[in-house]
């Protein structure tokens, strides 16, 4: 019997990976299945980034190993989108890397930077693959409250009273998965001034900043923040391309040249034809969200129709992909309540326990449903 490796015994099998074949196992049996739990994005992307990669196709280079580093024009490209929307000035040379997809960044950065023990500061609730990963590479979770009666946000107090001289690294993400929680860039500067009196490194997960909001924000506008931060940002959420996986580390050049260490002996490159449509991507301007903000408005609306006709509260403030809402009076478990609704209705809810402790009470609504779709959950009750 081949024994696998230790890390093995305190991570699980990501929930949805596992969760989804028990959802796909229904739909097989003939269950109607609404899948209202990934935010997996069911638009298209652009016609002209599709164009793009089509065109690529012919290139004499397009099939060969690509630079770690992506293309000079894919970096400018990024350097360009950060300017343009976030008003961040950013080094397409030595202080952007392209990533395949935005989760693979948080392996790499914690192969760059943590060792054994070392501990990490993890929002709760917070994206579950903070916390596996930390544990893959041997460091240590400590988890930060975020309350909905604080609007989701870090209480300093409590974060100032814990000890922090093992801290390395603290993981933030607004606008916030899975709440929706705007974020501020008040909350922005209390963050960099927090992490550089600590010493620790500040990284922001940002791959929503363009659903349904109207104020997009980047850690790194707040002055002097790439002394202490790197940020991880996506094209999967807001151009429609999660299965491309393009992703993109921003911020500190010394942190991001460690973190390509990593990444060098990890891939050997993004194929050159995702590559020039994320260029093209990147490109968009104000009307490309516009038009896609209208489709998710709608269905934000039903959405929340939905959520109260299962006598749930709505976090109405939220912004992103989802719809975070707090469960009736009562029901003491989530996942109980979604499994109930997921074997008489047919409808996949994810259940706010998988984020943290205080995802109890709650549950996730993605907006990646058709409205017709949204309207026939609704009518199922």
């Amino acid at each position: 019997m081949i024994t696998t490796a230790k890390r093995l015994d305190i991570i699980e099998e990501y929930y949805f990976s596992s969760k989804l074949r028990e959802v796909r196992q229904l739909a097989s049996e003939g269950k109607p299945i609404i899948n209202m739990g990934i935010g997996s994005p069911d638009l298209q992307p652009s016609q002209a980034v599709i164009d793009a990669v089509v065109l690529a196709m012919q290139d004499e280079n397009a099939h060969q190993y690509q630079s770690y580093q992506g293309l000079p024009e894919l970096r400018q490209g990024m350097a360009d989108f950060y300017k343009n929307n976030y008003r961040v000035a950013l080094n397409p040379a030595n202080e952007i890397l392209p990533l395949m997809g935005s989760k693979e960044g948080i392996m790499h950065i914690s192969l760059a930077f943590l060792n054994e023990g070392d501990q990490v500061l993890i929002p709760n609730p917070g994206y579950p693959t903070y916390t596996s990963v930390t544990n893959l590479v041997g460091a240590v979770p400590v988890y930060y409250d975020l309350k909905e009666n604080n609007n989701w946000e870090p209480d300093f107090e409590a974060l100032e009273k814990l000890d922090l001289s093992k801290v390395k690294i603290m993981w933030i993400g607004y606008p916030h998965m899975p709440t929706g929680a705007r974020g501020s860039l008040e909350l922005f500067e209390k963050l960099v001034a927090f992490a550089k009196k600590h010493n620790i490194l500040l990284v922001n997960d940002n791959p929503y900043s363009f659903v349904l909001n109207d104020n997009p924000m980047s850690l790194l506008q707040v002055e002097g923040a790439k002394d202490v931060v790197l940020e991880l940002n996506s094209l999967s959420k807001t151009f429609n391309m999660a299965g491309w996986r393009v992703g993109m580390l921003l911020g500190n050049a010394a942190c991001i040249d460690a973190v390509l260490k990593v990444k060098s002996n990890m891939d050997s490159g993004m194929f050159y034809g995702i590559q020039k449509g994320a260029i093209e991507a990147l490109k968009s301007d104000k009307t490309w969200f516009e038009s896609m903000n209208a489709i998710y408005k709608k269905r934000r609306i039903l959405t929340e129709q939905l959520a109260e006709k299962l006598g749930c509260k709505v976090y109405k403030e939220g912004v992103g992909l989802f719809v975070w809402a707090k469960l009736p009076d009562g029901i003491t478990s989530a996942e109980k309540f979604i499994d109930e609704i997921l074997y008489d209705k047919s409808i996949f809810i994810t259940p706010g326990t998988i984020f943290g402790s205080n995802g109890e009470g709650y549950i996730r609504f993605a907006l990646c449903v058709k409205e017709k779709k949204v309207q026939e959950a609704i009518n199922r009750f």
